[in-house]
């Protein structure tokens, strides 16, 4: 097998979309996590975007994956929106987020730190100092950065990622006007993918799910696994989430991508 190791997961666990397919019909939601931790490798949990997650909460989520599914689940973690879209965030915050998650680091079971910035959060003076003092509060933590400004995506940007040990969250968006182009780029050795799906009513959805209500092709996941494959001397690991939930597509598209995965020889977790 490969030596690069690739996760794949969803954005978080709770959508009961997946019940008759990743969940039998029937479970109980306080069980999904430990059914899902017999399925796949990592999960992104997102609900830390909207409320605070507790040591004790994150402490249960640890027990329900390695003590009663008896697996190995990495958890990725996305930060507060106090942090990213409010940018009310102070290094005290910064502290009580990073104490949470202890039951996590003591099972060896997190992944990468998600920052998620919304499109208005442009690449100005103001902005770029922001950043430079939040990335600091964090500086001991992997940290993958989304930015869905155009401004952005530059090489300039890409390289000073590099020089500061941050992970670039590489995203495919849809095809739409106001999104950066959905590119795979490698800053650190860890990588990070988040997969939006190509909805072309992004911007006039009502809700997440609506602008997630897509399914990709087997051709489509065949591109993505050739362009992992491109990169393969670029990358140890690779965290790759699915967010369209939704309609259960996300189950069947990482079904989809692990076959074409395993075609290139890749350990897919």
């Amino acid at each position: 097998m490969s030596a690069q190791r690739i996760y794949l997961g969803t954005g978080g666990y709770s959508d009961t979309d997946l019940l008759g397919t990743l969940y039998p019909t029937g479970t109980k939601k306080t069980d999904f996590l430990q059914v899902y931790a017999q399925q796949y490798g990592a999960v992104e949990i997102n609900s830390s975007f909207y409320a605070p997650i507790g040591q004790k909460a994150f402490a249960g989520m640890v027990d329900k994956a390695y003590v009663q599914a008896n697996s190995a689940l990495k958890f990725a973690v996305k930060l507060h929106q106090d942090f990213t879209h409010v940018r009310k965030g102070t290094p005290e915050h910064a502290e009580a987020f990073l104490n949470a998650l202890s039951p996590l680091v003591d099972a060896d079971a997190l992944a990468p730190l998600l920052l998620q910035f919304p499109h208005g959060f442009d690449r100005t003076r103001e902005h770029r100092f922001y950043l430079a003092e939040l990335v600091s509060w964090f500086k001991d933590y992997p940290l993958a950065i989304e930015f869905r400004h155009n401004g952005w995506h530059t090489p300039q940007v890409v390289d000073s990622f590099r020089e500061q040990g941050l992970i670039w969250c590489s995203v495919d968006y849809p095809k739409v006007s106001g999104l950066p182009p959905s590119r795979l780029i490698f800053t650190e050795r860890t990588g990070y993918l988040r997969m939006h799906g190509n909805n072309l009513n992004w911007w006039d959805a009502m809700s997440a799910a609506d602008r997630h209500d897509y399914r990709y092709s087997a051709a489509e996941m065949q591109d993505w696994a050739q362009a992992i494959a491109n990169q393969r001397q670029h990358f140890d690991v690779l965290y790759v989430f699915f967010q369209n939930t939704v309609k259960a597509h996300a189950y069947y598209n990482i079904a989809m991508l692990r076959e074409a995965l395993a075609a290139h020889n890749f350990d897919v977790l």
